[in-house]
């Protein structure tokens, strides 16, 4: 990595078609406003950190966080028919149709963002 893009970042949080970053909700109470907040620059990324720490997919809603937006995700591109989480490269089959043109069989354009996930 170039010490330019070491600076400004990856190339792809540049591209305002795609997310600026990734957002997964858990309501803390049901019928609260409140919730934990996850975050990962991919989705891939998020799945994995959420799967790791033994989150499961029910409750969990996913926002596409854009520069001056943010937009909710379907669940069906981050998990199976029987509501399990969706991993690579199953995951990245179904954003296909979500980013056309950025996903293709053996590279995407979020390959230049770091994958890890954060959370509370």
């Amino acid at each position: 990595m170039s010490f330019l893009e070491t600076m400004l970042g990856p190339k792809s949080k540049y591209d305002k078609s795609l997310p600026y970053t990734y957002e997964a909700r858990l309501r803390i109470f049901e019928e609260s406003g409140e919730y934990k907040s996850y975050f990962s620059d991919t989705i891939c990324g998020l799945v994995e950190y959420l799967h790791r720490n033994s989150i499961p997919p029910d409750g969990i809603e996913i926002f596409g966080v854009y520069q001056e937006h943010e937009s909710p995700i379907d669940a069906r591109f981050f998990t199976t028919s029987d509501r399990q989480w969706l991993f690579k490269p199953d995951i990245c089959r179904a954003f296909q149709e979500h980013y056309p043109g950025h996903i293709q069989d053996k590279t995407c354009s979020f390959k230049d963002r770091a994958r890890a996930g954060i959370g509370p």
